[in-house]
């Protein structure tokens, strides 16, 4: 069996690690930069732009791949998927206009209005960004400002916390191709990951991600700087009644996507914030997250390969798809100065990392040495029957590493957990 990963991240090199542990599996990459461990497990890879779809599309029909697994979202929105499955590649990963529920939020918060599916916070939608600045001026208390399109990870302003009034204005009078303008939403977040076949979808362990740069949720927004997940599946602060209304949504949406004609095929991912009044919708991702694919990759113990003909042919089933019941806890590392002013260039040498998982990211190997570039490094991953056990591993491991990058060393603590479950309870 043939599978292309396309994308050169952590995430990626999660993806592609989880899919060679089938030993008849041969993988096959294409990514911007040489990532070292995606390098290291695929047969043949391609350095091209994952949005160079025609340049994807002919190494794919060169190597002769049977699969393509689409890990980054913007060669989603490039039509990437469109492409491969012309040219008989099978793909996980959504069609151009099924991974609009990802590229444009103002499809997504429609879509949910119209269908009444629930979960949808209050929004108002401007195409024309000068239309929305009349709206803030005149607003009472805060809001969420988010870009209709993609914006990494990095896009959303709260007004009220992050900026003020003047600030939110001068943002929205940047941003090109529109803005939603939301509720401010407030609890805990919790991401709900799903392998989704066009009909039937199947949950992975619940995650919590730690978006801000430094310890103490402070700092600017980041792709994510780490996550955890419980031996359970679950988070404390989520009770089942939470858990079986996000998956009920996240159901909903896969069918009304069938049902409208656009059916989705792929990773799922839910970012919920658990309020007072159960969970709602910050927003839809049409493809794994980076981190939490490298938790829940980690813990699979059912062949990814196997997933991959069953969500592709449609067949996939609960029955298929299992997890080890164990604790993750995931700290990426990150150039000095990130993230407003990394530094490129800097070597760092790994310690002893045996005591986690190494997931390689943003990083140039050259004759042997590593070396930073301007985005988040590598991650480590611990595991263990308890949180507590899972932490400590990926500390030490993070913590060996020798250069000018830091970490988040409050990710996956019990002090920073327990907070999480005291707002909770405040809150309700």
């Amino acid at each position: 069996m043939k599978i292309l990963v396309v994308g050169g991240g952590g995430r990626e090199h999660a993806i592609a690690r989880a899919l060679s542990r089938n030993s008849e599996t041969e993988i096959f990459s294409v990514m911007a930069k040489k990532n070292p461990g995606i390098a290291g497990i695929a047969r043949s890879i391609c350095l091209a732009r994952e949005t160079d779809v025609p340049r994807v599309v002919a190494f794919a029909q060169e190597t002769g791949t049977e699969y393509a697994f689409i890990g980054p979202e913007a060669p989603l929105e490039a039509g990437i998927v469109d492409q491969l499955e012309a040219a008989g590649i099978a793909c996980v990963g959504p069609t151009r206009a099924a991974a609009r529920l990802e590229t444009d939020k103002a499809f997504c918060r429609e879509m949910m209005a119209e269908h009444r599916i629930a979960g949808c916070p209050e929004y108002r939608i401007f195409h024309n960004t000068a239309d929305a600045i009349p709206f803030i001026r005149d607003h009472e208390g805060d809001l969420a400002v988010k870009p209709i399109g993609l914006t990494g990870g990095k896009g959303v302003r709260i007004m009220g916390e992050q900026v003020d009034r003047a600030a939110a204005i001068a943002y929205v009078r940047q941003i090109k191709g529109g803005v939603v303008l939301e509720e401010r939403l407030r609890g805990e977040e919790f991401t709900l990951q799903a392998f989704v076949d066009g009909t039937h979808l199947v949950p992975m362990p619940l995650v919590q991600d730690h978006k801000r740069a430094f310890e103490g949720d402070l700092g600017p927004n980041t792709g994510g700087m780490g996550s955890y997940s419980m031996p359970n599946h679950t988070l404390p602060f989520v009770t089942p009644a939470d858990y079986k209304h996000a998956i009920a949504i996240m159901k909903s949406i896969v069918s009304v996507m069938a049902r409208t004609g656009n059916p989705y095929k792929g990773i799922l991912y839910g970012q919920f914030m658990n309020t007072a009044n159960g969970p709602k919708v910050i927003e839809f991702n049409a493809r794994f997250g980076d981190p939490e694919a490298m938790n829940v990759l980690t813990l699979l113990s059912s062949d990814l390969p196997d997933i991959v003909t069953r969500i592709t042919d449609g067949s996939l089933s609960q029955s298929q798809v299992s997890f080890d019941h164990a604790a993750t806890v995931c700290k990426y590392l990150v150039p000095a100065g990130y993230p407003d002013s990394p530094q490129k260039g800097e070597s760092l040498t790994l310690g002893d990392p045996k005591t986690a998982t190494l997931y390689y990211a943003n990083i140039e190997e050259r004759d042997g040495q590593l070396y930073t570039l301007s985005s988040r490094t590598l991650a480590f991953v611990g595991t263990g029957p308890t949180l507590n056990e899972a932490e400590q591993a990926a500390e030490a491991a993070a913590s060996a590493v020798k250069g000018r990058v830091r970490h988040r060393k409050d990710i996956g603590t019990r002090a920073l957990l327990d907070r999480r479950v005291a707002h909770m309870k405040e809150l309700r």
